[in-house]
């Protein structure tokens, strides 16, 4: 009996999607799988990976300890690349890219959200610095460490471009280190699809979340933001007499599509409008494709500055910020001061780094529980250790 060959990317897919044929491969060279395409093989050891399944105790908005139905980093990610596939399988895009990306997105996110990177740029500042796009890289990279043959996770190409390039490009000068990734060309659309469709994620789920813990105010959200308050209004014309809970999911479903929708005929139009045929095409065009029509767009900022302005800056959730920007101070600092409270197997594991980076990669691994248990080890004499 012949063996199964599998149905070739290119009879799959759109011209412009990027394809196995068209990856630039891996840093190790390792032998094709018979059925498993490389951008499935990436998934799966991203899903595989220690890195990801720590995202589940690490904080989204709420520390996982607030409460059992709060997004996590783990659920976010999954979020994001429910979106990610719709969005590339409606535009005919390599979905097994899209979803790697989407999965390891937050891969190098810190205990604590985004004051864990805050606080880890500043303690870093003149000592190499701290980003999470560039900690999601090191991760893949080099921290890692399931396979003997390699560091990390041996990525494709384009899985590592789409980590480097999310969210922002880098400045070759800057950081040489990075100019493998060419930053003179856009990325494919897989990547740039990743942005928007972690906002549109965080935005949906933020807003559900802050409803739920009674920090947004649902009158105010209706009345202030016109792309939550037409959903709303239309869900309620629709469900009368239900309950507050599934009306707010009604509402929240009609938000999702509508964004997600129009991120798809945005860039469909963007596309056509260019003339995009080929992977070339897009790596070549100097404006990204992914994006929202205007008017939506417009609307999606009013959301965005509505969450900032009332949820992420709200007193309870500063003072949240501010109990744990002292912890992960104190920790940074005191293991700093003696670097053999650390595991020597970790220290072993990195054998000439500088403290300071050591400290780092330690802590930006904890989760949210695990940075707690630590402080109350090191610090509270009746804790034992």
């Amino acid at each position: 009996m012949a063996p199964f060959t599998p149905v070739p990317e290119e009879q799959l897919l759109a011209p412009y999607a990027m394809t196995a044929g068209r990856s630039r491969g891996r840093r190790y060279p390792e032998p094709e799988h018979s059925y498993r395409s490389p951008f499935q093989r990436d998934r799966d050891r991203i899903i595989h990976s220690r890195a990801f399944r720590r995202l589940e105790y690490k904080t989204q908005v709420f520390v996982n300890h607030e409460g059992d139905h709060y997004r996590t980093r783990l659920t976010h990610s999954l979020e994001v690349s429910q979106i990610a596939r719709t969005v590339a399988r409606a535009l005919g895009l390599n979905f097994d890219l899209a979803e790697s990306l989407a999965l390891s997105h937050d891969l190098g996110h810190t205990p604590f959200g985004h004051l864990g990177e805050e606080v880890l740029r500043e303690l870093m500042d003149g000592k190499g610095g701290f980003n999470h796009n560039r900690q999601s890289l090191r991760i893949v990279e080099l921290l890692e460490e399931r396979y003997p043959d390699f560091p990390g996770l041996n990525l494709t190409y384009e899985a590592r471009e789409g980590i480097v390039k999310h969210s922002s490009n880098f400045d070759p000068e800057k950081e040489p280190f990075l100019a493998e990734y060419h930053a003179e060309e856009s990325p494919p659309l897989e990547a740039q699809l990743i942005d928007l469709a972690d906002e549109i994620a965080y935005n949906h789920h933020d807003i559900d979340d802050g409803l739920e813990s009674r920090l947004l105010d649902m009158e105010g959200l209706v009345a202030e933001v016109p792309l939550f308050g037409e959903a709303f209004r239309e869900a309620d014309r629709r469900h009368p007499g239900v309950d507050r809970h599934q009306l707010i999911n009604a509402a929240l479903r009609r938000l999702i599509d509508r964004l997600v929708s129009d991120f798809i005929e945005a860039i469909g139009r963007e596309i056509a409008g260019r003339g995009i045929e080929t992977v070339e095409d897009v790596r070549r065009c100097p404006e990204w494709l992914a994006r929202l029509s205007e008017d939506v767009a417009a609307e999606n900022r009013r959301l965005k500055r509505h969450l900032h302005e009332r949820l992420y800056h709200h007193p309870r959730i500063e003072r949240m910020r501010d109990k744990y920007r002292r912890i992960l101070i104190a920790l940074f600092e005191r293991y700093v001061d003696n670097p053999r409270l650390l595991p020597p197997s970790f220290c072993k594991r990195h054998p000439g780094e500088a403290a300071e980076r050591l400290v780092a990669d330690y802590i930006a691994g904890m989760t949210d529980r695990y940075a707690l248990d630590e402080y109350r080890r090191l610090f509270d004499p009746c804790e034992k250790v």
